[in-house]
């Protein structure tokens, strides 16, 4: 079988025709990334457009699916599992509870608090969307055998690991941020 190129191979190609100096092997690795990831968006937004979901609603619907039976969670819960702002997450749980996809109720536990409930079109909705997204995604890998996904799959979750491990060392603690504002307001007066 005859060496298939693709547009990357002919990026690096040209690259190092003009800069021989240099490693490309990184390029060859994250563009093909880059280029995958764009398809699987475009993949994604078809399945919650055919589901009458927005990107970041099927973020919070998933997550509050993923919670299991009674599908409900805190705010707070959310804000952990889908990394946004809690002035964004209030807008969204607002506009959900609009389209009627969850409904607010008081938490039993803590009468202060709130439990953010998925209403069974929600859940109807985040389904299909799931059954929708799993298919495209197959589609997506159908030239993989499975042994080669698996391999794949381990591949990319050391690469994601490596990322995360770099983050979090360079994300300071609460306590660590705290500290250097309270040094630097001392410093500034």
């Amino acid at each position: 079988m005859a060496h298939q190129t693709d547009e990357v191979d002919r990026i690096v190609e040209a690259w190092v025709s003009q800069r021989p100096d240099l490693d490309f092997s990184p390029l060859e690795v994250l563009s093909r990334v880059d280029r995958l990831s764009r398809h699987l968006d475009r993949a994604r937004r078809e399945a919650f457009r055919r589901s009458e979901l927005e990107p970041w609603e099927w973020d919070v619907l998933s997550a509050l699916r993923r919670a299991g039976e009674p599908f409900r969670l805190t705010p707070k819960q959310l804000l952990q599992q889908t990394l946004v702002s809690s002035g964004t997450m209030t807008n969204r749980i607002d506009r959900l509870v609009g389209r009627r996809l969850v409904r607010r109720e008081a938490d039993p536990a803590d009468g202060r608090s709130i439990l953010v409930v998925m209403t069974v079109d929600g859940k109807t909705r985040v389904d299909a969307a799931i059954t929708r997204l799993v298919d495209a995604e197959a589609v997506l890998l159908s030239r993989l055998s499975r042994s080669d996904r698996d391999r794949l799959a381990a591949l990319l979750r050391k690469l994601s690991l490596g990322f995360d491990a770099v983050e979090a060392a360079h994300t300071p603690t609460p306590s660590a941020a705290r500290g250097r504002q309270n040094g630097a307001a001392r410093v500034s007066r």
